[in-house]
């Protein structure tokens, strides 16, 4: 009885003395340098895959010629119709872009028994590419079609996606935070201990990958001569995320008092045995 007298008469002057406030304020400084916590880190995936709303195409127009000049004047006619029947589909100037252009020469090489007679420009190639956004999807097929029509004659690659993907985006963080959520309790519950506070989140996403679906999109003009197949699919927006966790051992009560035993026991203080329950809050 006299033990755990003299035990609160401590504590209350401990508590109340600047040496220990100083004490403490070491020991969080201590704290922040070496980092004790016990730490688990979990990584997930969160996926949503929507229907696209517009497509990406790359055309481009090449042509080629005895001279530069001759090339590029056959390549302007070209991309000038070109660019006319896109605004014939209703596509406006800000889906429209120039992606490259370039002059070559174009080069014949000598035969392997005449390796000191040098190449020879026998002409010169104008290449001329154009990025094309699509909204209208029904019709993309006769876009494309179209465009090789009136010399397109390379690129076409064609890609989906979403005009606004921040909705998407946003459902697979959510399902990628619970997916980590749930994994770090589940492997923490299993060792017996209990999942603390969320220490820090990094996240990381992926672009849209095009998956191709069975059905053939619906044209808009279904007697139209000429339309490329095309199949739209899903895009899919996947949101990686690692997470860290702490791990918490003991209620806060034992935390708390094993911390003071081992203040006390520092200072030279003789203390009788804390109880302590392994149970958590």
């Amino acid at each position: 009885m006299l033990q755990h007298r003299v035990l609160q008469n401590t504590i209350r002057a401990i508590t109340l003395s600047p040496i220990f406030a100083i004490g403490i304020m070491n020991q969080g400084a201590l704290a922040q340098n070496f980092d004790t916590r016990s730490i688990i880190n979990v990584s997930a995936t969160g996926e949503t895959s929507v229907p696209p709303d517009l497509a990406y195409l790359s055309l481009a127009v090449m042509r080629e010629a005895a001279t530069a000049r001759e090339a590029l004047t056959a390549n302007n006619a070209a991309m000038t119709e070109v660019l006319a029947a896109m605004k014939a589909f209703g596509i406006e100037d800000r889906d429209l872009q120039t992606s490259g252009f370039s002059i070559n020469p174009v080069y014949v090489y000598p035969n392997a028994d005449q390796p000191q007679t040098p190449p020879k420009i026998t002409g010169y190639q104008v290449n001329n590419a154009l990025g094309v956004r699509v909204r209208d999807l029904t019709k993309l097929g006769e876009v494309l079609d179209q465009s090789v029509t009136l010399g397109v004659n390379s690129g076409g690659g064609v890609t989906f996606g979403n005009d606004k993907p921040e909705m998407a985006i946003q459902e697979a963080r959510i399902e990628a935070m619970k997916e980590a959520v749930d994994k770090a309790k589940v492997l923490v519950e299993a060792a017996g201990a209990k999942l603390g506070k969320i220490v820090a989140i990094n996240e990381s996403s992926n672009a849209p990958q095009p998956i191709a679906m069975m059905a053939r999109m619906e044209m808009a003009d279904a007697a139209a001569p000429k339309s490329v197949p095309m199949a739209a699919g899903e895009s899919s927006y996947i949101v990686n995320v690692n997470v860290s966790f702490e791990i918490v051992q003991w209620i806060n009560g034992c935390q708390s008092g094993l911390a003071l035993a081992l203040i006390l026991r520092t200072l030279a203080v003789s203390t009788p045995a804390y109880p302590c329950s392994r149970k958590f809050a």
